[in-house]
């Protein structure tokens, strides 16, 4: 069974999460940032991962905490699923189209965290979630998850949409980058033997 769960604890934030890689998209979410939770919602039913995640932070400091600290988690989660991501088909990638918004997520399970994040932001904030941590979500999440993550929002005049539309696209990426392969069996994909 790939399943990973996560206890995230500091003076910040406290989250726990649990995360099945071979789901049915089934999601349970409680951030305390209801557009957070929308987005994390979308990553889960689109990729068929079962999540549960219940956070809870300082939100009258600000948002940041949460959204940094559940990306982290849900990265170490996805690491610790894959284990030594032996069989996986290792990279997938998505388009995501959302009205006039379009959306391309490529993820590559490499074991070297690295984002490139590319979306212009017309508003300052969703749902009281500044839009510069939606970048910030995709980085950290890339660095606890040991993956190799490109995000690019196309073109697109709604925030909401396109903040959803990558959402959606992650899950979709991730859900191809997961897989079991069954004609890989047992092999590690990489010609190193390891990830």
């Amino acid at each position: 069974m790939r399943i990973a769960e996560i206890h995230r604890q500091t003076n910040e934030t406290d989250i726990r999460l649990t995360l099945a890689l071979d789901g049915i998209g089934q999601a349970e979410v409680k951030t305390g940032l209801g557009f957070l939770d929308h987005m994390l919602c979308h990553l889960a039913v689109h990729g068929l991962f079962d999540l549960t995640l219940h956070a809870r932070g300082d939100p009258h400091v600000d948002e940041h905490h949460i959204v940094e600290d559940c990306a982290l988690a849900l990265g170490a989660a996805f690491d610790r699923a894959l284990s030594d991501r032996r069989g996986i088909v290792r990279i997938g990638s998505a388009y995501v189209p959302m009205d006039e918004t379009l959306a391309f997520v490529a993820v590559d399970l490499s074991g070297r965290p690295y984002a490139v994040v590319q979306a212009r932001w017309h508003t300052p904030a969703i749902g009281g979630i500044a839009t510069s941590l939606f970048p910030h979500f995709l980085h950290a999440f890339a660095v606890a998850a040991r993956a190799n993550l490109h995000a690019r929002v196309l073109y697109g005049a709604d925030d909401h949409h396109q903040a959803e539309a990558l959402f959606k696209a992650l899950g979709r990426a991730l859900d191809a980058a997961t897989r079991l392969d069954p004609r890989r069996g047992a092999a590690v994909p990489s010609t190193k033997g390891v990830l």
